[in-house]
């Protein structure tokens, strides 16, 4: 059904193929046509961050940054949904045009910049989702941001009032420090802001683990721009303040893989099939780096089943998608799946 929609789709603005794109499958959802899109895989268990994932293959943050359409993008086989970037008041994002494909490439440049609707707004629909009402097997995590007109120096304030709104219903919560189109939101990757950053959080979670009755793990997600320092020094932090995992990495400003495209000069991050050596390089860079109990989520450029077995190989214990499904559509879930569980199998 995917590939009957796509041609449409690619003939419309990227911005407004997305929105398109999501309604209609709410609309599949609702009607009960999930089948035609994809069918949901044979269960892959996981455990990581002390949860257990029905299947180790998510979708990554960024696509459903509102959280309005959990139930329709559960049903197409995740394991785990992640939603977000949210942020404590909403902002409009950057100006239009903002968000580019370049199939050539297999890729897509957006600089939307945190557009959303504000965390309350998520909160809200969350709560009214049928996994969170009902209960299912995907587990979500929520990511969360600050608004770009909070100066660095109070970055935290947003981060812990996110973490707080959020914490009842987040399987996992990632804090995204790591996006190119927040003007100095990528400062807060270096050693001392990072360290009193998570200082911060991981004491908010302090105060809402027994109000709650649970512990939910918090993960940090990295830029794949860092330098070999910059890594060494990141990894350092994460593994001495013991985080629950690293998720490797956002979109990425080089543009070498796409050099003398029309697009290539366009601001913000790219993603997609250009993006999976450089990403794959700095999870492996972690994996060597990091305490064996810190586990790390694989992401970006996985655009085939052998993409997703070659994070799980560079040390990722679960992987997410999103430009992927841009070209490969809803089947590459189960794909990959697939393929994850033939490398499980062979290495057993």
């Amino acid at each position: 059904m995917y590939g009957l929609a796509r041609p449409l789709l690619f003939r419309l603005d990227a911005e407004r193929a997305h929105e398109l794109g999501l309604r209609a499958l709410d609309a599949a959802w609702k009607c009960g046509l999930n089948p035609l899109l994809a069918s949901r895989p044979a269960a892959l268990p996981t455990a990581c961050f002390g949860l257990r994932f029905p299947n180790p293959v998510g979708l990554a943050a960024g696509l459903d940054k509102n959280g309005a359409h959990i139930d329709a993008l559960a049903a197409l086989g995740f394991g785990f949904v992640e939603i977000g970037t949210t942020t404590p008041r909403p902002q409009p994002g950057n100006p239009k045009p903002r968000m580019f494909r370049l199939p050539e490439h297999e890729a897509v440049i957006n600089r939307l910049g945190f557009n959303n609707e504000g965390v309350d707004a998520l909160v809200r629909n969350v709560e009214a989702s049928r996994l969170k009402r009902r209960g299912g097997d995907t587990l979500l995590g929520i990511n969360i941001g600050k608004n770009r007109d909070t100066p660095n120096e109070q970055a935290a304030a947003d981060y812990v009032h996110c973490l707080g709104r959020v914490y009842p219903l987040a399987d996992y919560v990632t804090v995204n420090i790591s996006s190119p189109n927040t003007a100095g939101l990528r400062e807060l990757q270096e050693e001392k802001a990072l360290r009193a950053l998570l200082g911060e959080l991981f004491e908010a979670r302090e105060r809402l683990a027994p109000r709650h009755g649970r512990r939910v793990p918090i993960l940090v997600k990295i830029a794949p721009d860092l330098t070999e320092d910059d890594i060494e020094a990141s990894a350092r932090v994460l593994g001495e303040l013991g985080v629950d995992g690293v998720i490797a990495g956002n979109t990425t400003v080089d543009r070498l893989a796409i050099e003398g495209h029309p697009l290539a000069k366009e601001q913000g991050g790219l993603s997609g099939r250009p993006l999976y050596g450089k990403s794959t390089t700095v999870l492996r860079m972690l994996r060597s780096r990091l305490p064996a109990s810190i586990p790390l989520v694989g992401v970006g450029g996985i655009l085939s089943g052998a993409d997703a077995a070659g994070k799980v190989t560079a040390g990722a214990q679960l992987v997410q998608l999103y430009t992927g499904l841009v070209y490969r559509g809803p089947a590459l879930v189960g794909e990959c799946v697939q393929a994850l569980r033939h490398r499980r199998e062979g290495v057993r």
